[in-house]
């Protein structure tokens, strides 16, 4: 694999994984009051996924 095609794939599997946790997140809201307990855990791990992505998109940029 080239550089290029490894930094596609990085891409692609952190926007998957970000995409994910958003669906995750999107679900525990439509579902509330019901599992309300895991609102924190699931936006934690939602906004990292998209914070790494974030990151990467800056860094893999230039």
């Amino acid at each position: 694999m080239t550089d290029a095609e490894d930094l596609k794939a990085r891409l692609k599997k952190l926007n998957a994984q970000a995409t994910a946790l958003k669906m995750d997140l999107h679900d525990l809201a439509e579902d509330l009051p019901t599992g309300w307990e895991r609102i924190r855990e699931v936006a934690e791990k939602t906004y990292e996924a998209y914070r790494e992505l974030d990151e990467f998109r800056k860094t893999s940029a230039g």
